[in-house]
C-alpha cells in the first residue's frame, strides 16, 4: 500500500497517496500527536495509524476536515483516541455513510480493485466523538481548528498549525484536480478561501494533491469566484446551464 511522509514544518508532516490523490496530516507536540484525517476504509486506516506510531509513540488525537469517506472512514483504527470534528460533519456522516460506501465500493469493484471494494464494504465508520475546540493544546504547541465558511461542504474544517505557518484546508483546496463540487456550497467558497488567505500561510495542505502556497490558493478563490459568478447567473435567469459550463474553468459544475 502506497503512502510516502512529507515534512512541512518542524514537527508537521503531509502523507501522500497515489490513491485518490489523497493528502492527510500529522503534527506532533511535545505531549501529544494531532492526526488530520483518516483515510478511506478500515485497512487504509490501519496503514496509516502503523505510518503514524512509526514517526511518534506519543498519544494522539484525531480531526475530520469533513464526512467524505476518503477522509475518515479510516477512524476506527484510531479507537480510544479522540476524534474533533463540527458536529454537522457527525450528521452528514450518520445519514450518508451506508450510500457513500454502497457507491465507492461499486466504483473500486467497477474498477477491478476488488481488495479496496471489499475493505470499503465492510467498514462502519465511527462517528467522531468530540465537538472541534478553537484550539488544542498538543504540549508546547497550539493548533486552531476552525470553521472558516462552507465551501467544499457546508462543514469544513481546517487545521492551522500558527508556529509552522502550515495550514490543512481538506478539501476546500485541491492541487491536481479541479474543486469536487458535487457537495459544494459554490457562492460561499471563494469568501472561506479569503478567510482562509486571512491566516497567512507560509504552506497549505490540500485535500489532495502536493502542498501548496498562498499564492496557488489565490488562484483557485479566483477560479471558484468565476463559478460562483456564472452559477449566481444561471440561478437569476441570466444564463442558461449550457452556456454557464461552456465558460466556467472547471467541469461538472451542478449548475442551479
Amino acid at each position: 500500500m502506497d503512502g510516502r511522509w512529507v515534512e512541512v514544518g518542524d514537527g508537521v508532516f503531509a502523507r501522500r497517496y497515489a490513491e485518490l490523490d489523497l493528502t492527510v496530516g500529522l503534527v506532533v507536540g511535545a505531549e501529544r500527536a494531532l492526526v488530520v484525517d483518516t483515510r478511506g476504509d478500515e485497512r487504509q486506516g490501519a496503514e496509516l495509524a502503523a505510518a503514524v506510531q512509526a514517526v511518534t509513540a506519543l498519544p494522539r488525537t484525531v480531526a475530520l476536515t469533513h464526512a467524505h469517506f476518503d477522509h475518515c472512514f479510516g477512524t476506527a483504527a484510531f479507537a480510544g483516541s479522540p476524534v474533533h470534528a463540527l458536529p454537522r460533519c457527525r450528521e452528514v456522516l450518520t445519514t450518508t455513510a451506508a450510500r457513500q460506501r454502497t457507491v465507492w465500493a461499486q466504483h473500486y469493484r467497477d474498477r477491478g480493485d476488488h481488495v479496496t471494494a471489499d475493505a470499503l464494504a465492510g467498514t462502519d465508520p465511527p462517528l467522531p466523538d468530540a465537538t472541534a475546540p478553537t484550539a488544542l493544546d498538543l504540549g508546547g504547541r497550539i493548533t486552531e481548528l476552525r470553521h472558516l465558511g462552507r465551501g467544499h461542504t457546508d462543514h469544513d474544517l481546517v487545521v492551522h498549525v500558527p508556529d509552522a505557518g502550515v495550514v490543512f484546508a481538506g478539501d476546500l483546496v485541491e492541487q491536481g484536480a479541479p474543486p469536487d463540487l458535487g457537495d459544494a456550497d459554490i457562492p460561499a467558497w471563494p469568501a472561506t478561501l479569503d478567510a482562509l488567505l486571512g491566516l497567512r500561510p507560509r504552506l497549505v495542505v490540500p485535500g489532495h494533491g502536493e502542498p501548496v502556497d498562498a499564492a496557488f490558493v489565490a488562484g483557485q478563490r479566483d477560479e471558484l469566484a468565476e463559478v460562483a459568478a456564472l452559477y449566481d447567473a444561471v440561478r437569476r435567469g441570466e444564463l442558461d446551464a449550457a452556456e454557464a459550463a461552456r465558460r466556467s474553468p472547471y467541469p461538472e459544475v451542478p449548475w442551479p
